[in-house]
């Protein structure tokens, strides 16, 4: 399976496509020794609280002979555990520095997947190419939802499956503008309605979150039957390095969230 297609040079990226590479090649170097941990795991374990497979039951059953699509795959070490698993991954990234800490994992893990430069918004595959398509953040935050969800059922097959995990909508209400404010509140700091692109004033990247009501009728305007909503507690006695949040919230409201959606 070839693609059909080049992405689209730096100059012709959308403007917070651009700003999400800018951003993401200037946090790369952070990201490596996770990335090194995590290649390294014999299970995958998720989100900022690193949830064992084994308890949170991400992946399906069966993964032999798949072919799945990871949307923002930063270091692609989910596309990694997938194919150990038999799955037939291709990866796709908007940071040429986080996919050359990617590449070097590969080399040193010997996993050879396809890795695509490019924006998940509008992936170089041609209609129906994938069965799962997968995002642990990534897309699921970094990419605009009514763009990167219709594309998502473009790529896969009738049935194919879309998981996606990122922050829960109830933590974007309550995290604060700035990290020096601390993590998230137990207040409501900022309005529902309307909810879509976050640009923190303290980051050079844009996010994209909307509110469940609004997901829910993408997912079913682009073709897709709604099958699990996993709310992700922290499990006692985690850690986190990210500053937004802290375990006791996290106990409390989920911090994350699973959709898991089937393409009609």
């Amino acid at each position: 399976m070839q693609p059909f297609k080049t992405g689209m040079v730096a100059e012709e990226l959308p403007q917070h496509v651009a700003r999400n590479r800018k951003y993401w090649d200037s946090q790369a170097d952070d990201y490596v020794r996770a990335a090194e941990r995590h290649w390294a795991q014999t299970d995958p374990t998720w989100g900022i609280w690193e949830v064992p497979e084994s308890e949170l039951h991400v992946l399906p059953d069966r993964l032999e002979g798949v072919d799945v699509i990871e949307l923002g795959c930063g270091t692609a070490y989910v596309s990694g555990w997938l194919a150990r698993r038999g799955a037939h991954p291709v990866a796709i990234d908007n940071s040429p520095r986080q996919l050359e800490t990617a590449r070097r994992m590969q080399r040193e893990h010997g996993v050879i997947f396809p890795l695509i430069l490019g924006n998940a918004e509008e992936v170089p595959y041609p209609d129906g190419s994938f069965d799962l398509a997968i995002s642990e953040y990534g897309a699921a935050i970094w990419c605009d939802p009514y763009r990167w969800i219709p594309e998502t059922a473009r790529l896969l097959r009738s049935g194919g499956e879309l998981i996606a995990l990122g922050n829960s909508v109830l933590s974007m209400l309550c995290v604060p503008d700035f990290l020096t404010e601390g993590p998230a509140t137990e207040r409501l700091l900022r309005g529902q309605f309307g909810m879509h692109r976050f640009e923190w004033p303290d980051e050079d990247g844009v996010e994209f979150h909307i509110s469940h009501g609004d997901r829910i009728r993408l997912l079913r305007a682009s073709g897709f039957e709604i099958t699990d909503l996993v709310e992700i507690q922290a499990p006692p006695g985690a850690s986190t390095c990210y500053e937004y949040m802290s375990r006791e919230w996290a106990r409390r409201w989920p911090a994350e969230e699973v959709w898991r959606a089937r393409k009609i």
